[in-house]
């Protein structure tokens, strides 16, 4: 895997910080890094954006390229329309992930909001460039109600279009996580027929970057250079079983 795309079923659910997580996994195993963020929304022209965030969690051996920067905290396509700024196709993102990949072990693209978000007037998204790339995708979900649902269309969409979806991260487990989230870290991989390769705890994007570095590979799993295990994981967090009371 020289180019792997990273989805969200929607946004805000931890993108950046799974996208700087893999990356500095990826770096501890000795791997050389390129975070690619094709479109930038609701970031002022001097604010860091996304792939800074990436740099200062894993550090300053990652490459971040933004190609593309909207002001509203929209859409891609919704973004560059309003500013009377060009969208983004497909194909200069996948170009630009491809040179990336030619001097670099690892290249990371972070999508914007959910797997079919628009970028440019054809309705061409995520999965387009990911098609161009013949790249894989990992999928970031949330914990809560809801997650199977958007998870499975996710894993869905990328199959119909004859494209890989590697398996799923949680991008945020709950320091206290509720019975649904628990329930649900069990019926993620029956719902995506994807594997778990990850889970992210709460509030990990404001550790230092030193202790996110030193963390991140015990979130993730071999696959994505780190020392998880799923399975122990789901032992740990495995929902109490249903009991029957008398009233």
């Amino acid at each position: 895997m020289s180019v792997v795309m990273v989805s969200g079923t929607g946004t805000e659910i931890g993108k950046t910080v799974v996208t700087s997580a893999i990356a500095a996994a990826a770096i501890a195993a000795g791997r050389s890094v390129a975070v690619l963020k094709p479109a930038q929304t609701g970031v002022g022209p001097q604010e860091p954006g996304d792939a800074a965030e990436a740099v200062r969690l894993a550090g300053s051996a990652v490459t971040a390229v933004e190609l593309a920067r909207y002001p509203e905290p929209l859409a891609p396509h919704t973004a560059a329309r309003r500013a009377g700024l060009p969208a983004l196709a497909p194909a200069e993102i996948a170009e630009a992930a491809r040179q990336l990949s030619e001097v670099h072990d690892l290249v990371l693209v972070e999508g914007a909001g959910g797997l079919l978000v628009h970028f440019d007037d054809e309705g061409n998204t995520l999965a387009d460039a990911a098609r161009l790339l013949g790249a894989p995708t990992v999928i970031v979900a949330p914990a809560g109600l809801g997650t199977l649902n958007s998870t499975a269309l996710t894993a869905e969409a990328l199959r119909a279009r004859d494209l890989t979806p590697l398996g799923v991260v949680v991008g945020s487990w709950p320091r206290n996580p509720d019975l649904a989230a628990r329930c649900n870290l069990a019926d993620l991989p029956t719902a995506s027929a994807l594997p778990l390769l990850g889970a992210i705890p709460e509030g990990s994007g404001a550790l230092s970057p030193t202790e996110f570095r030193a963390s991140a590979p015990t979130w993730l799993a071999p696959p994505l250079s780190g020392t998880w295990s799923a399975q122990s994981f789901l032992t740990t967090w495995s929902p109490p079983a249903y009991t029957l009371t008398n009233a």
